[in-house]
């Protein structure tokens, strides 16, 4: 799998840069698949997979000069015939998975089929907080908020061996501060990495790198 694993997007020139040796061609020859489905479960959640779509919240993936650019819902494609979305998915050189709640995106990348045919899909993965987050084996509790049932876990699709804290020391997120960091991957006891928005997690066919213009730490 070839995943960029990032807290705000493709906030800068190496994060770009590892995108295109992940792509191996010009972004305006790619065909993007965008999938809002995370930030539904957030409060104003519908203004803001318009902003995601337009460009307008400063987490650059949509607005990249794409070839074309599709929507991939995925809490709708339980109730619609593989065969009519399936010939998009497999066409698109790249997925573009926003923010929200990482459960909640969970949930419908199990229920859509989408989360089993990724393994075998040759396109790359760009995830923003929780839509990096789901593509690890755990979120912690301190993510937890949406959940299916009262008995559901914290767990996520586990497609890389290690979790993700976003939005390290965010000016906005007074809850995201270093210490709070570290109190989180205490909780985990298994491998981390908590990121600032000017760094993303590059996962090409199980090497990994980070790449970063910021702060980022890894735990354990």
């Amino acid at each position: 799998m070839k995943l960029l694993l990032t807290s705000a997007g493709v906030k800068n020139e190496s994060i770009k840069q590892a995108l295109l040796e992940l792509l191996g061609k010009p972004i305006e020859e790619c065909n993007a698949l965008c999938i809002p489905t995370a930030i539904y479960a957030l409060n104003g959640g519908t203004k803001h997979a318009w902003n995601f779509f337009n460009g307008d919240f400063s987490t650059p993936m949509c607005e990249l000069g794409w070839k074309s650019v599709g929507v991939l819902e995925l809490s709708a494609l339980p109730s619609i015939d593989e065969s009519v979305w399936r010939p998009a998915f497999d066409k698109a050189d790249v997925l573009l998975v926003n923010g929200g709640d990482p459960l909640f995106l969970y949930h419908w990348m199990k229920q859509s089929g989408v989360a089993s045919l990724l393994p075998s899909w040759k396109g790359v993965y760009v995830g923003l907080s929780a839509g990096s987050m789901v593509m690890t084996p755990r979120i912690g509790e301190a993510f937890v908020g949406w959940r299916a049932s009262d008995e559901q876990s914290d767990d996520t699709l586990g497609f890389v061996d290690f979790s993700i804290f976003p939005h390290l020391d965010h000016e906005m997120l007074p809850e995201n501060t270093s210490r709070d960091a570290a109190e989180w991957a205490e909780t985990l006891q298994s491998p981390a990495y908590a990121i600032d928005d000017e760094t993303a997690i590059r996962v090409n066919e199980g090497k990994i790198d980070v790449i970063s213009e910021g702060k980022w730490r890894k735990f354990f």
